[in-house]
């Protein structure tokens, strides 16, 4: 799943960017307010005294917030790991106000790898939940009220933690899960239109119980867990459709594109003739670079004709003609670029791809696929016997 946009980067881990979406800064507060009103009653929960406890309810509630997200980040390092073991391939880790996400630019090949990186976020939840837990009851003749008390309740996040992500509500863990173990029977794509069924049911019921008990933030992981598991089975089904499509009939072909050496004014009317954004910048017929609209018309008019396209270009990303639309989809998402330079297999420029030529090629592809359908449906039902 991709992380949304609007997140901020407070780390990395192996190099992989550990990232904050505002929506977590939001939403800390409020939380940190509901622990510190259940503060008493948890304490009572956890056989402490609350008035032996140090540090005001607000105080406790904003550490118990913090450390959510604390047992959040554990929980999804955990699936980092296990992927990187298994040859997957993480982009970045995202805590939101929902929980975390991994953001998986390559998974593990073989299902049974996949479920067990869903399986182990849960468990190092669940794992966390009883460490935690047995900490506590040896603080409990020690008298240490404060760590006691501080133990139980994290012990009790991660337990929740884990239990309510091996639920079968696609997209999370349990539902992933369930994807997996149905992959090598129904294959990737039914078997995630099954989880995805499963996950919205999960969904509906979640909405009506945060209805009947006015909980708006159960309300909210409905909508988050139905629409994700809509987008991964759209997902799947447009990667399994553009592993079939070659590069060379999605893109727009382009022999020409703006040279090197051309003034900003000629490039300017060059972008203007094509009625585009972005052109290639090329040397040689090769490409060297893409030149955009916006940078051209920031340089002053007086400036256009005596500076270049090699002095505004940007690093031009490349995909070959014989690779296929899901390779060039993800690398376009990766680089986080609009548009890719396509290339013949000596390197000479043979056109471009962007999001609109892969819509258009898929639309184009699945409407010949159907025609192609019918047309041997007919030819079965008419030959003789």
């Amino acid at each position: 799943m991709r992380a949304a946009r609007g997140s901020f980067q407070i780390g990395s881990f192996r190099g992989i960017p550990i990232r904050v979406h505002f929506s977590l800064v939001i939403v800390l507060p409020v939380l940190a307010f509901l622990f510190g009103g259940a503060f008493r009653r948890a304490a009572e929960v956890a056989e402490v005294p609350s008035e032996r406890l140090s540090g005001s309810p607000a105080l406790w509630g904003l550490a118990v917030a913090v450390g959510l997200f604390a047992s959040v980040f554990v929980h999804e390092l955990a699936h980092t790991v296990y992927a990187l073991r298994r040859g997957g391939t993480v982009r970045s880790i995202t805590l939101m106000m929902v929980g975390g996400v991994s953001e998986l630019t390559e998974a593990p090949p073989r299902p049974r790898d996949e479920a067990l990186m869903a399986a182990v976020g849960p468990l190092t939840s669940i794992l966390l939940a009883v460490l935690l837990g047995g900490a506590t009851w040896l603080l409990q003749e020690a008298g240490s009220f404060n760590a006691q008390f501080a133990l139980f309740y994290m012990a009790s996040l991660n337990l929740f933690l884990g239990v309510f992500n091996l639920l079968p509500a696609f997209p999370m863990d349990g539902g992933r899960i369930v994807r997996a173990s149905l992959t090598g029977r129904l294959g990737a794509v039914r078997a995630t239109q099954v989880a995805s069924l499963l996950g919205r049911g999960f969904a509906v019921l979640f909405g009506v119980w945060a209805v009947l008990s006015f909980n708006p933030f159960l309300a909210v992981i409905a909508f988050f867990i139905f629409m994700g598991a809509q987008g991964e089975a759209q997902q799947v089904r447009m990667k399994a459709t553009l592993e079939r499509v070659p590069v060379a009939d999605l893109m727009t072909p382009r022999r020409v594109g703006v040279s090197a050496g051309a003034s900003l004014e000629e490039t300017l009317w060059a972008l203007r003739r094509e009625r585009l954004l972005l052109l290639p910048v090329t040397e040689g017929d090769r490409p060297v670079g893409q030149v955009a609209l916006e940078v051209v018309r920031s340089v002053p008019d007086a400036e256009r004709m005596t500076r270049t396209a090699r002095e505004v270009m940007q690093p031009a990303v490349v995909v070959r003609l014989d690779e296929d639309g899901w390779v060039a989809l993800r690398r376009m998402a990766e680089e986080e670029v609009p548009q890719l330079v396509v290339v013949e297999p000596d390197g000479t420029l043979a056109g471009t791809l962007d999001v609109n030529d892969v819509q258009r090629g898929m639309t184009l592809y699945q409407a010949r696929e159907e025609r192609r359908g019918r047309r041997e449906s007919r030819w079965q039902q008419e030959r003789p016997a």
